[in-house]
């Protein structure tokens, strides 16, 4: 079995947001009652997530942006990303959590994560809230491993939506390989194969749209035969996993068909992904997922899948 922790704090809750927005606070409480009964609960170690600093956000976002963020308040960020007055703290700690489990992974005390955190992350531009995110969670959490001394970070979406955000933060990097699979044609419009990263970066970036329909044997395909041959030769030290369970069939902003079962085969075949250099630690981080059953379910299995 392998040592893994569970990072969540009551502050995600106070993350309000106005009646009939999907990114609402049930989405964590349908987790936790998710987990409350599983029988490996108390194999896994719950660890308070810590507050990311101005300074840390700084490595991922620019300074007039956090400046913004600073003083906004309450209200509309961009037309889908709205702040209330716990809106910073909670985007603090849900970027800090990454930062923590990377911290613990690298004393040796856990080896994989799952960090059940709110505001999500992978449409937040260096400059710019988009897509329900205010701070680039899994972005902020790579330059922070990189601080501490990982030196090669992969980074694996499997939210419904292309991770813009991450995708660009990291676009002429090529310490950071970031892997997508989303559905196109679907918000924000990006996430194409042509998009390969730019300057050193180019080739560092992999992204396989998945067109409305795809189910378990297209993306059983994506993560058994395309994603090791990228991983094995960059030779990661740590793998980052921006996890959205919107690619669920039942989830109402997509039209993927994933199963629960097809779910398992994703995250079994991110974390049993053969490397030469040996196991590396495993950092998931919640994304998307609306329907509150379906996400339940997934965060369930993938944590089931850690531990093993």
């Amino acid at each position: 079995m392998h040592k893994t922790g569970f990072l969540y704090d009551d502050i995600f809750l106070k993350h309000e947001m106005p009646p009939g927005h999907p990114e609402r606070k049930e989405r964590l409480t349908a987790i936790l009652a998710g987990l409350e009964h599983a029988p490996f609960r108390n194999d896994l170690l719950h660890i308070p997530p810590r507050k990311a600093s101005f300074e840390d956000i700084s490595r991922v976002h620019t300074a007039p942006y956090i400046e913004k963020i600073k003083r906004f308040g309450s209200g509309y960020l961009d037309g889908d990303t709205f702040m209330s007055e716990n809106s910073l703290e909670a985007a603090l700690h849900a970027a800090g959590a990454v930062m923590e489990a990377v911290d613990r992974c690298k004393s040796g005390e856990i080896e994989r994560a799952f960090c059940a955190v709110r505001p999500p992350g992978h449409h937040a531009e260096a400059g710019r809230a988009m897509g329900f995110c205010i701070f680039n969670n899994v972005a902020v959490g790579a330059r922070y491993a990189q601080k501490i001394g990982y030196k090669k970070i992969f980074i694996i979406d499997f939210d419904v939506h292309h991770g813009n955000g991450t995708q660009h933060i990291f676009e002429e990097d090529d310490t950071v390989f970031y892997f997508s699979t989303h559905q196109i044609p679907l918000y924000p419009g990006t996430g194409y194969p042509e998009e390969r990263g730019r300057g050193k970066g180019e080739g560092y970036t992999y992204n396989v749209p998945m067109p409305p329909g795809s189910g378990d044997k297209e993306f059983y395909a994506v993560y058994s035969e395309i994603l090791p041959p990228l991983m094995e030769p960059f030779r990661p030290d740590i793998v980052l996993v921006s996890a959205g369970y919107d690619i669920h069939v039942n989830d109402p902003l997509a039209s993927l068909q994933v199963t629960g079962e097809g779910l398992r085969n994703i995250v079994h075949n991110i974390v049993c992904c053969p490397l030469e250099s040996g196991p590396v630690p495993f950092v998931f981080t919640l994304e998307g997922g609306y329907n509150l059953s379906a996400l339940s379910e997934g965060v369930s299995i993938t944590i089931e899948e850690l531990l093993k």
